[in-house]
């Protein structure tokens, strides 16, 4: 390994005392961040909030301190199946009451994976991975589903949020403690006694998880009233209503209508084939988490089909490239990085997933796109940071932002043509457990 010499560090701190335009930037970086002073003026104006497709949608809903975007962003996709339905002006699905099952069935999952790896070195790849991720906020459309399709759903009235449901971070550090406890735990006892202990084990640590979370977020409801007013101001009241019951009723849609499609351009990952990640999930049993890959006119072309016939399309994304919140605007065009800093920042979408630099770390929902010359140019999305952001909580991303940092989207598989239907048959590819479309938003 090579070392940087004192001399070839002089030459470097010389050709930049050299250089006028570092100076300016140097002494601009004093008062300001680097966002500010890359800001391309025109990028903001190039981008109106108009589109030419805007579905209705309610107000905008808030994930707080806490990492349940997936959860806020399919829920406010079936918020709007039932309001359509219904008639109902406002109201929202208890985000609280989903989560609650989602941390007890990750709990549950992660000390089943434990006991599947229980022979395997504490320091292998996948314990590390496993150990390291743990159970966290995140999650992804197809956790969601087996979520619903066991529990149900509830509205917002029946399981309001409590201080620790919108800021989960102390709450998941006890929790990690305590299933990490238990991977240690499991490895003391010896291959003869697995049988009888193991249950036992994991019985205790399940009773105790369940209790720091309904703790935290309070119990879940067995059956609730649903009182709401209809676009006429006529009110509606259901008694006795289970969730379960709610689900089927209410909302009368079969989630296993719907695929999640990605445009993942690695050489490891050949389009027009089903994926799937090793131990990603929550619910034992539930829907496998799985992916159709798609090239990305493919990919955008069946989203435009679902929001052309007024239906919401959840989808995955990295957030945390080159937006702003204030604005509620992505666009790759609006911040000039590589002249500010005369640093070459090219990279292919390819090649920012297999270097690490970017994977979804996001859920929101598309709402309405801009068509002009047969093409989007630009995206609507709500988004669930509260209305203090963006417009209102919704945002604006250009078509080429799109491009490069859109990752996953869910759609209902009848938009897909026949061969697609046929490869929806086919066994999926099982990835690595780090693999970059196992990231969960958050």
């Amino acid at each position: 390994m090579k070392t940087i010499t004192l001399e070839a560090l002089g030459e470097i701190r010389a050709d930049y005392l050299k250089d006028e335009k570092a100076r300016v930037v140097r002494n601009a970086l004093t008062r300001n961040d680097i966002n500010t002073i890359s800001r391309v003026f025109e990028a903001e104006n190039a981008s109106p909030f108009m589109f030419s497709k805007d579905i209705k949608t309610m107000t905008a809903t808030s994930q707080e301190q806490s990492g349940r975007c997936w959860i806020f962003s399919a829920l406010n996709v079936m918020r709007q199946m039932i309001a359509n339905r219904y008639g109902i002006e406002s109201f929202e699905l208890s985000q609280n009451y989903i989560a609650f099952y989602d941390k007890l069935e990750k709990s549950n999952y992660f000390m089943e994976a434990m006991i599947a790896e229980i022979d395997s070195p504490m320091d292998s790849p996948v314990m590390r991975h496993l150990l390291t991720t743990g159970v966290h906020d995140g999650g992804q459309w197809d956790m969601l589903v087996s979520l619903v399709k066991k529990y149900g759903l509830c509205p917002k009235s029946a399981m309001g949020e409590t201080f620790q449901s919108s800021a989960t971070r102390g709450m998941n550090g006890l929790l990690n403690k305590r299933l990490k406890k238990f991977a240690v735990d499991i490895r003391e006892i010896g291959p003869a006694e697995r049988e009888e202990k193991l249950p036992l084990l994991k019985a205790k640590c399940l009773k105790e998880c369940y209790g720091l979370i309904a703790s935290c977020f309070g119990l879940p409801p067995q059956e609730f009233t649903f009182e709401y007013y209809d676009k006429d101001r006529k009110y509606h009241s259901a008694a006795h209503v289970k969730p379960l019951d709610f689900y089927r009723e209410y909302l009368a849609q079969d989630l296993d209508d719907y695929i999640v499609l990605i445009n993942g351009p690695t050489a490891d990952k050949p389009y027009r084939k089903m994926y799937t990640v090793k131990y990603l999930g929550n619910v034992a049993g539930g829907n496998p988490v799985s992916f159709l890959n798609l090239e990305i006119l493919e990919f955008k072309e069946l989203i435009l089909k679902q929001l052309q016939d007024d239906e919401l399309v959840w989808f995955g994304c990295d957030c945390g490239k080159e937006g702003d919140r204030k604005t509620g605007l992505w666009d790759d065009g609006q911040y000039d990085y590589e002249h500010t800093f005369d640093m070459d920042l090219s990279m292919t979408k390819a090649q920012m997933l297999d270097s690490g630099y970017s994977a979804m770390n996001h859920a929101m929902v598309f709402t309405g796109v801009h068509i002009a010359d047969d093409k989007p140019v630009r995206w609507k999305i709500e988004n669930s940071w509260g209305e203090g952001n963006g417009r209102k909580g919704y945002f604006t991303c250009t078509d080429t932002w799109f491009d490069k940092y859109v990752y996953e989207a869910v759609v209902r598989k009848e938009y897909l043509s026949e061969e697609l239907q046929a490869v929806l048959k086919e066994e999926p590819k099982v990835l690595d457990p780090w693999d970059p479309f196992g990231s969960l938003a958050q």
